[in-house]
């Protein structure tokens, strides 16, 4: 965990009382609505579909058991009792009165929350891996990275007005977590023919109305240099970035159309006249802010503890188990998933009461510490093997134990049409029925890997185009239709999905989607041949003609 200083908390806390007084002069008429929201927007404030809605920050997905405990009170106090957590790390409140907001930042500013950022258009929330840390094999904890760079561009004056909203992502291991390909700014932490520890540097990722995988613009740059390389990055972005067209706003068309190479060249060329302005990191500056963070003491335990042998039987437990524990660094300790998409349940909710729950049993098993991860479900990093069991019942009491953690029915979705005014159809109803059709565990774990991502329009909040089924909805003639696409993924092969046939209406989502994995199964060379790997070997066209043949 990172522990803020006293500049953290009078920052914080500054900006609470700056907003508090910016809601009092919109409140009483002294400011417009068109006035506030730009005020608004860089307090992670937006106005939804039925209210405003309140986007909070979890940089680099990290929360202590206090922290998580103060959102629960968040959602109880000044919501409808409970929160949404995000594809970026991000918790949103969907109901909360604008005259009470200040109150509720004042509340998460005590343990060290806050709101900066999370919308408008400049430096969103740096996000992460969310077994950063803990990871098997990784170079080295990339959220000491992610927190030197949240410092530098908070509030930055020159970043805080850009064309359009900014997002980097961050990763230090073989397998990327972190979906850094789909990022503005996607960071790869590894070390070069020396063995110095640097960054891979890709630009232009995003996805919304132009999808694009983002490109190597800088195949290391090393650690003490990156503050540098990302302001000349960004200048070369402010200053080249379209304003004059909302769609073409983003860094991802300026790469696209000046092409790699020639933003590559602006890039160096800006780096080389910054000079010496001080964004050079010496050693003494990197750590102090890894001073900052605190690491378990962990303790000396056995590989297979006799608890976790005396539990094997349990077949509950087992499936569990193999669906929801992962390696961890540290021998007798375990990395566990708890799954936010329970069967007929919206993806990524928790409410209040299990919010406390968790934040009970991260303190009596993972150290007082709570993992976000970007496919909208939470982990707790730290978890002794001999606790396993005992943690097993108590997240099954809490409907948090679901196995079903990378299969069909850990669906990631956006808020749709339910709540959001920029949605053309409803994403959350889609996913229930899904996980409703597929809610055998047998049937799932036959089918294998298999990630399906629902977005309500086409700012693709969902993250459906990089699926390995992708679902967009739209909209024609006042009905609710939606775009299936096959063969994206997000992580260190990311491409995107290929549209596989016309659009269908609300009612046969579910029908098509079941015709697409039985297409799978059938056309699968072997069992363990994953869903992604198929569409990759054959093509769209065979599982098209399967799909589309009697419709």
């Amino acid at each position: 965990m990172y522990a803020y200083d006293e500049l953290d908390r009078t920052l914080i806390n500054e900006r609470v009382s700056e907003f508090r007084d910016q809601v009092k002069r919109r409140l009483s008429g002294e400011l417009t609505e068109d006035e506030f929201k730009i005020l608004r927007l860089q307090n992670g404030v937006y106005l939804q579909l039925h209210a405003y809605m309140f986007r909070v920050a979890i940089p680099y997905g990290t929360l202590s058991s206090k922290q998580l405990r103060r959102l629960a009170h968040v959602a109880r106090r000044y919501d409808r009792g409970y929160g949404h957590f995000t594809t970026r790390q991000n918790i949103q409140f969907n109901w909360i009165k604008l005259a009470e907001l200040p109150d509720a930042l004042a509340d998460l500013a005590e343990v060290g929350i806050h709101a900066m950022q999370t919308s408008g258009n400049n430096m969103r929330n740096v996000t992460s891996d969310q077994w950063a840390g803990v990871a098997p094999g990784e170079i080295e904890d990339p959220r000491i990275w992610s927190e030197i760079i949240r410092q530098h561009t908070t509030l930055h004056p020159e970043f805080s007005f850009l064309p359009r909203k900014f997002k980097i992502a961050i990763t230090a291991a073989e397998h990327d977590r972190a979906a850094i390909k789909i990022h503005d700014i996607g960071l790869r932490l590894h070390k070069n023919a020396d063995g110095e520890t640097g960054f891979e540097v890709l630009v232009g990722g995003g996805l919304g109305r132009t999808p694009f995988i983002a490109k190597t613009i800088k195949p290391f740059v090393s650690g003490r240099d990156i503050l540098g390389y990302i302001e000349a990055i960004l200048r070369v972005y402010n200053q080249y970035g379209r304003r004059d067209n909302i769609y073409k706003a983003r860094i991802k068309i300026l790469v696209h159309e000046l092409g790699i190479e020639k933003f590559a060249k602006e890039v160096d060329e800006e780096w080389k006249a910054m000079g010496d302005v001080g964004l050079t990191l010496d050693h003494t500056a990197i750590e102090e802010v890894r001073s900052r963070f605190s690491y378990p003491a962990y303790e000396k335990l056995p590989h297979m503890p006799d608890e976790l042998k005396q539990a094997a039987h349990d077949k509950l437990f087992e499936r569990w188990r193999k669906n929801s524990v992962s390696a961890h660094k540290v021998q007798g300790y375990s990395i566990v998933t708890l799954s936010l998409k329970p069967v007929g349940g919206p993806p990524g909710d928790a409410t209040a009461e299990q919010m406390d729950a968790v934040a009970d049993l991260a303190d009596k098993y993972s150290f007082g510490e709570i993992r976000v991860g970007h496919e909208q479900n939470l982990a707790l990093p730290h978890v002794a093997k001999r606790d396993l069991p005992a943690l097993f019942k108590a997240l099954d009491r809490l409907g948090l134990a679901t196995p079903n953690v990378n299969l069909v029915t850990d669906i990631i979705a956006c808020p749709g049409l339910d709540y959001c005014s920029l949605a053309n159809a409803r994403s959350i109803p889609i996913a229930q029925e899904l996980t409703r059709r597929f809610a055998n565990h047998d049937t799932a774990d036959l089918i294998g890997r298999l990630h399906i991502n629902i977005s309500g329009c086409i700012n693709a909040c969902g993250h459906h185009h990089v699926g390995h089924i992708g679902i967009l909805g739209v909209e024609k003639n006042g009905e609710e239709f939606y775009q299936i696409t096959i063969g994206g993924r997000a992580d260190e092969n990311a491409q995107l999905g290929t549209l596989i046939g016309p659009a269908v209406p609300y009612a046969e989502v579910a029908d098509v989607i079941e015709d697409i994995v039985e297409a799978y199964l059938a056309l699968r060379d072997r069992p363990e041949e994953l869903f992604v790997d198929t569409v990759k070997r054959l093509g769209v066209e065979p599982i098209r003609e399967r799909v589309y043949a009697t419709r």
